[in-house]
């Protein structure tokens, strides 16, 4: 990935042991302390800074590794998940991983640019296909009943790609049966992430991963570059 500038923040690859432990430092903040803990995936991977320019603050990290099909069970997610349908997958891959905000930073174009640093990073690349594991922060689902009822109703993937259950501790949205969800209260409870996944064609698994070391709820996460509307590339390339 290049360096990646516009407006008020830039994006670039972490370049050794001093930007990795900056990274790892704002995990913790997002994450609690089993976030900021380096593990081998970090080794594997490519960390990636997105900086405000003026003050050179870390606002937002995460992790990318690029990968094919055959290679599905060496990933982060696979600890988790069954992704044994997607080792089918002929198409390079791009998995996402401990992707964080610094929580005094709300600006949602920290989020804009980040995307477009992946978009220009995707077409170099020539990925199809990006994924990883979306958060929400606790791992008590009451409070995301609405989001969790949205996904089972409109995002699961296509039965080709389903994840299915590894992880000992899940919940599963068929516990929801019934229930209709509030699209206010559904949208407001999603990490901002996933939502920009899913205006994209993203697509969830049908279950969410307890996490009790990284205390929260997640749900793997994919997206194929293929399915993305067109008019939604040509807003993300117009920031390119």
């Amino acid at each position: 990935m290049k360096v990646f500038s516009r407006g008020k923040y830039s994006v670039r690859r972490a370049q050794g042991q001093g930007d990795l432990a900056r990274a790892l430092a704002l995990r913790a903040l997002c994450f609690g302390a089993a976030g900021g803990v380096a593990d081998t995936f970090d080794d594997s991977s490519e960390n990636v800074l997105v900086e405000e320019i003026q003050s050179g603050t870390l606002v937002a990290a995460f992790r990318m590794s690029l990968l094919k099909g055959a290679r599905i069970e060496t990933c982060y997610a696979s600890q988790f998940y069954d992704l044994s349908a997607l080792a089918k997958y002929d198409g390079l891959m791009l998995e996402l991983g401990r992707f964080c905000i610094h929580p005094d930073y709300g600006d949602p174009d920290i989020l804009r640019v980040t995307w477009a640093a992946l978009t220009a990073y995707v077409d170099e690349t020539g990925v199809e296909m990006l994924f990883g594991c979306s958060s929400f922060a606790g791992t008590n689902a009451a409070p995301y009943e609405d989001a969790f009822a949205l996904l089972k109703a409109r995002h699961l993937p296509p039965k080709r790609w389903l994840p299915r259950v590894k992880a000992k501790s899940v919940f599963r949205y068929g516990a929801q049966k019934g229930v209709k969800p509030d699209l206010k209260r559904a949208n407001e409870t999603m990490p901002p992430l996933l939502r920009t996944y899913l205006m994209m064609g993203g697509w969830v698994s049908d279950h969410a991963v307890v996490d009790h070391v990284m205390d929260t709820l997640h749900v793997f996460t994919g997206l194929e570059i293929g399915a993305i509307p067109p008019a939604r590339k040509r807003l993300l390339r117009a920031l390119v």
